[in-house]
């Protein structure tokens, strides 16, 4: 299986059988070794939403130009379908990889080349390196910066939060909001330059350069490269393991009739898991990078605004093997110099209880509730209560 499918399976708390994490439809081909994996999933999602008010980067959404407050469809969760192929080998003592993937939505009900009916591609990246000394990765994939705080969020393999502003919130969009914005900042998915050193008794660093922010649509000529890293230590024992980890971003935003200004960035957590236990913790603060996507709503004029924010999680595996879990995430924006006191968001808070039950050894069914809550700076807000049942197959 591909690295972060691998990740999201093997490293998110909610990883529900051991045997998902394994790898995919093994081809041998030569010198190569092909692994063909991926997931499909799909939800039957249904909200509810109380406010309507236009709040600047929250992300609880609001009636619609019908005045209607409900709506339903059928979507992808926060991990899209998935079809990953792998190519490994090892020629003169060096390993060597490859992974391509797309990621096809599932709710296909617009006109060809409407958002409904788009193809991501999400991974184009090769590697090399050994495990003496490291190994290097270029091309596009999953960030640095926030991936341990997405791939051990619970709704990975479930659906959290809808997709904020969609014309039809809860289909049509490839995925699904999950905990981004309500806990932490979307990692995404960028073209980047990174070296992970080799694994050292549990220890593991990674640095990398990465493309230019490219979040605000306003960009002029960018004067470097965005930096992103992190380290982790992962421990196991009889009764107890886990994994504790920091990281950091940092972007120069040059942006047009706006004063150039450096976004920063910090992030630490934690997973541990204890018998049938498992708990997770994690919390971010920076300048200038918003509180969703980096770039995001982090500024005004060049006037940075703070943020911060974080998650804890808690999950049990029942004698069934079905994990229950409860998460509480939040999303904080202070107001930059020149801010008025209106309808900026304040805070986007999220509460999640959720049920994952493996019913064979590669299919899982997911049952969630969520509460999405966006408040403005003026203290009004935008409530969303959402549902959903549906089910996740990996391959």
């Amino acid at each position: 299986m591909n690295k972060n499918i691998k990740l999201a399976v093997a490293g998110a708390v909610l990883a529900l059988s051991a045997s998902a994490a394994n790898a995919g439809i093994i081809i041998p081909a030569g010198d190569w070794t092909v692994d063909i994996n991926g997931n499909v999933n799909a939800f039957a999602i249904m909200g509810n939403f109380k406010g309507n008010h236009a709040i600047t980067g929250g992300v609880a959404n609001r009636y619609d130009a019908n005045n209607k407050n409900d709506t339903v469809g059928i979507n992808t969760g926060l991990l899209p379908a998935w079809l990953g192929v792998t190519g490994t080998t090892r020629q003169n003592d060096t390993d060597v990889s490859f992974t391509i993937s797309l990621q096809p939505g599932v709710s296909q009900n617009g006109a060809a080349g409407s958002a409904s009916t788009n193809v991501e591609y999400r991974q184009a990246f090769l590697t090399f390196g050994d495990k003496s000394w490291g190994s290097f990765k270029l091309g596009k994939d999953l960030g640095i910066f926030a991936s341990d705080a997405i791939l051990n969020d619970m709704t990975l393999l479930g659906v959290g939060g809808m997709s904020a502003g969609s014309a039809m919130p809860g289909s049509g969009a490839t995925t699904t909001y999950g905990g981004i914005g309500t806990g932490y900042i979307y990692a995404a998915w960028k073209g980047q330059i990174a070296y992970t050193t080799p694994n050292m008794n549990g220890f593991e660093a990674t640095i990398g350069i990465v493309n230019p922010n490219q979040a605000t649509g306003n960009e002029l000529y960018q004067e470097r490269f965005g930096y992103e890293g992190k380290a982790s230590y992962s421990f196991a024992g009889d009764a107890l393991k886990g994994k504790i980890w920091v990281g950091g971003a940092s972007y120069r935003m040059n942006l047009a009739a706006t004063p150039e200004f450096t976004a920063t960035v910090g992030e630490a957590g934690a997973n541990v898991n204890v018998g049938n236990f498992g708990v997770t913790g994690y919390y971010y603060k920076g300048e200038g990078v918003g509180t969703t996507v980096i770039g995001g709503e982090g500024h005004n004029a060049g006037a940075k605004r703070d943020s911060d924010g974080g998650y804890a999680q808690i999950t049990y595996a029942l004698p069934t093997k079905t994990k229950v879990g409860l998460a509480y995430g939040i999303s904080k924006l202070d107001r930059a110099a020149g801010d008025a006191v209106g309808l900026l968001v304040k805070e986007n808070t999220r509460l999640t209880a959720g049920a994952y039950h493996p019913l064979t050894k590669h299919l899982n069914l997911v049952a969630e509730y969520s509460r999405i809550e966006s408040e403005s700076h003026s203290n009004l807000s935008n409530e969303n209560n959402v549902g959903s049942v549906g089910a996740i197959l990996f391959f």
